[in-house]
């Protein structure tokens, strides 16, 4: 199958590019940059207009086709309201857009939607506001650490929240949902090293109670494909604070104490197979990262 890549410039591509080669597919890397990396790791490179451009819609629109694209892997949180508005039009034409439906991706997107759907459900999460009550101020819509701030000082909270600052141990938990929309695996792992909202490091660990509360956002959340969700553990227990509903930066990490999800991906979500032979869970596995050079012309 031909598989798309999105923003193929970030510290993180070579992961996914990697998982798609070992899974026989070939890569089509797709970038605003000319000079983005992933244009010497995929086979095939296109430069694309930024998520954020009014033409954005119109072109990926013709381009998918006109590149014979099987699957689309968003992975600009700028970018996937976008494409659940295309994913239905697109799923016609037999391209396969691997994100989940408009619905949860207006969830995600905003941290105050999902806040109050957390509320609603009874799912841990800290105390957030529209105004700045509270010392830690992020943006609803917002990726990374990007507008992130822990301040006192009064700044413009138009389109902003405010959050309790948490203390404790920070988790992402790497999730794989089925076209059933239940999930196949739930990977806790420790960020570390986080730099720029991604995690450099991090390390695989059994952790019931993140599982549970996992399985039940899940059943009030409906995934498909790979998502990220992320939480604290507290001395007062575990809260959730964001949900990404995409490969995560650290993904690498879920699928290397798991399998290789681009298979899962084609199976259960292109071919609707619910039930698969699930892998043993390889707790206390660690990854470290390194800065690899890519020489050309």
């Amino acid at each position: 199958m031909r598989i798309m890549v999105e923003a193929c410039g970030c510290v993180t591509c070579g992961a996914t590019i990697n998982a798609i080669h070992e899974a026989g597919h070939v890569c089509v890397a797709t970038d605003a940059s000319e000079e983005a990396v992933g244009r010497w790791l995929a086979d095939e490179f296109y430069r694309v207009p930024f998520a954020r451009d009014e033409e954005f819609t119109r072109f990926i629109r013709s381009f998918v086709i006109e590149k014979n694209i099987d699957i689309v892997f968003p992975s600009l949180d700028d970018a996937l309201l976008k494409w659940a508005h295309l994913k239905p039009e697109l799923e016609k034409s037999g391209v396969h857009v691997m994100q989940s439906d408009m619905d949860t991706i207006n969830i995600c997107c905003d941290k105050w939607k999902l806040y109050n759907k957390f509320l609603e459900n009874s799912i841990p999460t800290p105390k957030t506001s529209l105004c700045q009550d509270y010392p830690l101020v992020k943006p609803r819509n917002g990726r990374g650490g990007e507008g992130v701030a822990v301040t006192d000082k009064p700044i413009p909270m138009a389109n902003m929240i405010s959050q309790e600052l948490l203390q404790g141990v920070e988790y992402t938990v790497d999730v794989f949902c089925n076209c059933l929309y239940e999930p196949v695996y739930i990977v806790p792992r420790v960020r570390m090293g986080v730099k720029d909202g991604k995690s450099t490091a991090g390390i695989v660990l059994d952790k019931p109670q993140i599982v549970e509360w996992t399985k039940k956002i899940c059943s009030v959340i409906h995934f498909t494909g790979p998502v990220n969700i992320q939480c604290f553990e507290t001395n007062e227990g575990i809260k959730f604070t964001e949900i990404n509903p995409r490969f995560g930066g650290g993904t690498a990490l879920g699928m290397a104490a798991t399998e290789n999800w681009i298979p899962l991906i084609v199976d259960t979500i292109i071919r609707h197979i619910p039930v698969i032979a699930k892998k043993d869970i390889k707790y206390g596995l660690k990854m470290g990262r390194y800065y690899a050079e890519v020489f050309c012309y």
